[in-house]
């Protein structure tokens, strides 16, 4: 690196459209950064700036000896311009009085906004003319398609035709190039970019996820949004990924031993040469997949040696080298290699190399292709025993693989991956996709075979130590039984599941009366009451949120027989049964055996 160390930089670039007032985003965004300014890293050199957008394009003049900012409009789309060279990026602590005074009249200033339109384009390229100089965090946050300038979107939706067909893929990328032009400057100027998507229609998140993929960023997407119900959500993941540590201006390079090498990356990044992953911006909460071959078919050393390096700026200024390297063994027996084997890290690299193929492929291709390696891989561990354990047709798998079958068919039934037209919306497909291929592998597993947990009656024991130790169910219909309340919980958001013949009183205690009362569940959020119930129910959610505090799980009410509710938010997640023509369980491990046996 030849420029001096970027300071921890962020500019938020926001849609201030009609939909953006009417949900309540721009009032929750604008009181989520305003609280997390004390705690954004690189106190004293952190940098922030502003822009926000419908119909054209509003900077602010943020000087540190104004006492209110200056809005500058610009209405030239086709040639966007920076009004002013300085202040529109200012030091935090120099010009923290102007900043909050911002953000205490966002809201306000454009409550009565009308405009429908959307220049997210010229927006883009605005803020990336602002940040070039230094570099950082761009935050997109976007209610409306992109309608005006550059980079506008057509409403292309999810059309049922070309399912099945060889075109079915292209709704899943870019529209536009304009998208992976910019990530690709964008990236050359050390911005990453992570994107904040609320509407309830389509808003083309397979070409505005883009800015993320190539960027090292993420993509947070909230459909139906609106702040009564998931502030909290929102807030807690935006402060989130304000306040956490970043690694900024990094690149990252993976090297390994004699005789091995690495052939393809999966995650969000740009590659900057065969073996060099450039990172903008990154954090504990990305991971990244590899894929190795051997270049000697027969190895002569005992040890193979793997190292990542990732070299980066601190918050504090300090360039920094961070080293993993890792020794192992090399063995002889193809067993011994099988027994050690991690399904955790095999599900992970799986899933990224499906959610690829859909970008180029059908979904149902995508699907065969993890069905094909789960076969292959068990093939070849049955020919290392059949002889001695004179096998008929009884399926065999070493322990350590004993739940690569649940979890390929788990992959298969994700919500990136499932079905065809009517089983998942574009968006909600597309920002899934997004977020498989950068979540680690721990969490990967928790939202391909999430917990399902009998509420009820653990909350209606006497003791209590503090714990949330709810017992885990098969993730099956059978299951849930009408007389019962039960959890379902994906890392990423709450089911809470209210049988047909679950005590009105219970639900009342529970819930409020209005919850035991009212016929839909979807308005209505989950508030303490003032019960024992009530407060443990909370505190079981609060425990289990801490877990993992990457993502806020919101709580979603639902009662059996609620359609479609019911099975879009539960009853197609439960990955062990037979549902809309996908098959359970017990039909995917005999489906499997018999492949397995063809030779």
């Amino acid at each position: 690196m030849v420029r001096p160390p970027m300071p921890p930089l962020y500019f938020f670039l926001i849609d201030v459209s009609l939909s953006s007032i009417r949900n309540g985003m721009l009032k929750v965004a604008a009181e989520t950064i305003k609280s997390s300014l004390d705690k954004l890293p690189g106190f004293p050199r952190t940098q922030i700036g502003f822009l926000t957008f419908d119909s054209a394009l509003h900077f602010y003049n943020l000087k540190s000896s104004l006492t209110q900012p200056q809005m500058m409009v610009v209405a030239d789309l086709d040639d966007p311009f920076v009004p002013l060279p300085d202040d529109l990026l200012v030091n935090l602590s120099d010009s923290r009085h102007v900043v909050e005074a911002l953000l205490d009249s966002l809201p306000s200033m454009f409550e009565e906004n009308t405009n429908i339109e959307s220049a997210f384009g010229p927006a883009l390229k605005a803020a990336f003319m602002v940040m070039s100089q230094l570099g950082g965090k761009l935050l997109i946050f976007q209610s409306t398609l992109p309608s005006l300038g550059f980079g506008r979107l057509k409403l292309r939706g999810d059309d049922p035709r070309i399912y099945g067909t060889d075109k079915e893929h292209t709704i899943r990328i870019a529209e536009d190039p304009f998208y992976k032009q910019m990530a690709a400057d964008l990236t050359k100027y050390q911005i990453a970019v992570n994107l904040y998507a609320f509407s309830d229609r389509y808003t083309d998140i397979a070409s505005l996820g883009t800015l993320a993929k190539y960027t090292g960023g993420e993509v947070y997407y909230y459909p139906s949004f609106h702040a009564n119900l998931y502030k909290e959500k929102f807030s807690h993941e935006l402060a989130r990924d304000l306040t956490r540590e970043t690694a900024w201006e990094a690149v990252m390079r993976i090297r390994c031993g004699k005789g091995v090498r690495f052939t393809t990356y999966h995650g969000h990044f740009m590659l900057r040469s065969s073996d060099l992953l450039a990172l903008p911006a990154v954090d504990c909460d990305k991971a990244f997949a590899m894929q190795l071959t051997l270049e000697d078919t027969l190895m002569t050393t005992q040890t193979v040696y793997f190292q990542v390096a990732l070299l980066y700026t601190s918050s504090s200024g300090e360039r920094r080298i961070r080293v993993h390297t890792m020794a192992v063994p090399v063995v002889t027996d193809l067993g011994e290699m099988y027994r050690n084997a991690d399904t955790g890290a095999i599900i992970c690299l799986l899933s990224r190399l499906a959610i690829e193929k859909t970008l180029s492929h059908k979904l149902e291709e995508a699907r065969h292709v993890i069905q094909l390696r789960i076969v292959r891989s068990l093939q070849e561990y049955r020919n290392l025993f059949a002889v001695q354990h004179r096998l008929s047709g009884r399926l065999i798998y070493p322990e350590s693989l004993k739940l690569l079958p649940l979890y390929g068919l788990a992959l298969c039934k994700s919500l990136a991956l499932r079905g065809g037209f009517a089983d998942a919306h574009i968006d909600e497909r597309s920002a899934a996709g997004f977020n498989m291929m950068i979540i680690p592998i721990k969490k990967l597993l928790k939202l391909l075979y999430p917990s399902l947990s009998r509420l009820d009656e653990y909350l209606l024991k006497g003791e209590d130590d503090g714990k949330a130790s709810l017992q885990r169910l098969v993730l099956s219909a059978e299951r849930l039984d009408p007389r019962g309340a039960f959890l379902y919980d994906d890392g990423f958001r709450f089911v809470l599941w209210l049988g047909k013949v679950l005590p009105a009183e219970f639900v009342k205690n529970l819930l409020g009366v209005e919850a035991a009362n009212s016929p839909d569940l979807s308005k209505l959020p989950v508030i303490e009451q003032n019960n024992e119930l009530s407060r443990k129910l909370l505190a079981t959610l609060k425990t289990l949120r801490e877990r993992d505090p990457a993502f806020y799980q919101h709580c979603y009410l639902l009662r059996q027989g609620e359609q479609p509710r019911e099975g879009s938010l539960l009853l197609f997640n439960l990955v062990e049964d037979q549902i809309a023509g996908t098959s359970g369980y017990v039909e995917w491990l005999l489906q499997i055996q018999r492949q397995v046996q063809q030779k």
